[in-house]
C-alpha cells in the first residue's frame, strides 16, 4: 500500500443544506432501490443492499425512509432504473465520469450534457477517458473510526491495496472483486464503514488553477443537483491555498 490521494468526489461536496439534503436522500433511495431489486431484499445477504443502507445511515436518513425503498423494489413498485455512464472532460483538462440511475435514459442525457456544456466541459464518447482510471473498491471512515495507523494496520490485515487517510476521514481502496470481503473483514475492528461502493479512482492527477477550480465546482455542482447522477469521479487535484481563496 503507498500513495495518499487528496483525489474527492461529490459525495464529500456540500451546498445549500435543504435542497441538498433532499437531493441526496433521493438518490440514496434511489440506490437502496435498485439493489434490493437486482439481489435479495434482505442486506445480509446482498452486498450492495448492504452499502447502499450504511451509506443512507451515516447521511442520517430516516429509517423509515430507508424501508419504504426496500419495500418499493420487494413488492415490484415504482419506476425501473438502469445505470448509465457518461464520460468527458472538464474545464482545466480534468476527466471526469459521471455515473446515473434514471428511469429516463433521453431526459438525463439532455441535463447532463446541458450542465456539462454550459459550465466549461464537454462530453466524449464512452472509454474516452475511464481507460485513464482504475475500477476498484472504496471503503470510507470517518476520522473518529481510529487514527491513520491502526487503519492501515485494519486494512493490511483485511487485504485491501491502499488507504489515505486525512482530517476528513479515512479512504481504503481494494481489488474491484475484493470489495464486500474487504468490508466485512473491516466492520469488527473499525465499525460499519461510512461506505463502500465501486469506484474510479485516477491513475495519474491534474492540479487545478483557481479560474478552472471555481468553474469547476459550478459544473460538479450542477450535476450534483440532478437527482439521476449518483456521483461525479474526477481526476482533479486542488491546492489548499487555491480552495481557501475560493472559499
Amino acid at each position: 500500500m503507498a500513495g495518499h490521494s487528496k483525489f474527492k468526489n461529490i459525495m464529500h461536496r456540500k451546498g445549500a443544506q435543504d435542497k441538498k439534503r433532499s437531493s441526496m436522500f433521493s438518490k440514496l433511495s434511489r440506490e437502496i432501490t435498485v439493489a434490493a431489486k437486482m439481489g435479495l431484499p434482505d442486506p445480509d445477504m446482498n452486498p450492495r443492499l448492504r452499502a447502499a443502507i450504511a451509506a443512507a445511515k451515516a447521511q442520517s436518513m430516516p429509517k423509515d425512509n430507508i424501508q419504504r425503498s426496500i419495500d418499493k423494489a420487494s413488492k415490484g413498485d415504482g419506476e425501473n432504473y438502469e445505470e448509465i455512464r457518461y464520460e468527458g472532460f472538464g474545464p482545466g483538462g480534468v476527466s471526469l465520469i459521471i455515473e446515473a440511475l434514471t428511469d429516463n435514459r433521453n431526459r438525463t442525457a439532455t441535463n447532463v450534457r446541458t450542465a456539462v456544456s454550459k459550465n466549461g466541459g464537454n462530453l466524449g464518447t464512452a472509454g474516452s477517458v475511464s481507460h485513464g482510471f482504475d475500477r476498484m473498491g472504496l471503503i470510507t471512515y470517518p476520522a473518529k473510526a481510529g487514527d491513520a495507523e491502526k487503519v492501515f494496520e485494519a486494512a493490511l490485515e483485511a487485504g485491501a491495496e491502499d488507504v489515505a487517510s486525512s482530517e476528513e476521514g479515512h479512504e481504503i481502496w481494494t481489488a474491484q472483486d475484493a470489495l464486500h470481503e474487504v468490508a466485512r473483514a473491516l466492520e469488527p475492528v473499525l465499525g460499519e464503514a461510512e461506505g463502500a461502493k465501486l469506484a474510479w479512482r485516477p491513475q495519474t492527477m491534474v492540479d487545478v488553477g483557481e479560474e478552472d477550480a471555481a468553474k469547476l465546482f459550478k459544473l460538479i455542482d450542477a450535476l450534483d443537483d440532478d437527482d439521476d447522477v449518483q456521483t461525479v469521479w474526477g481526476n482533479y487535484e486542488v491546492s489548499d491555498e487555491v480552495m481557501e481563496k475560493l472559499g
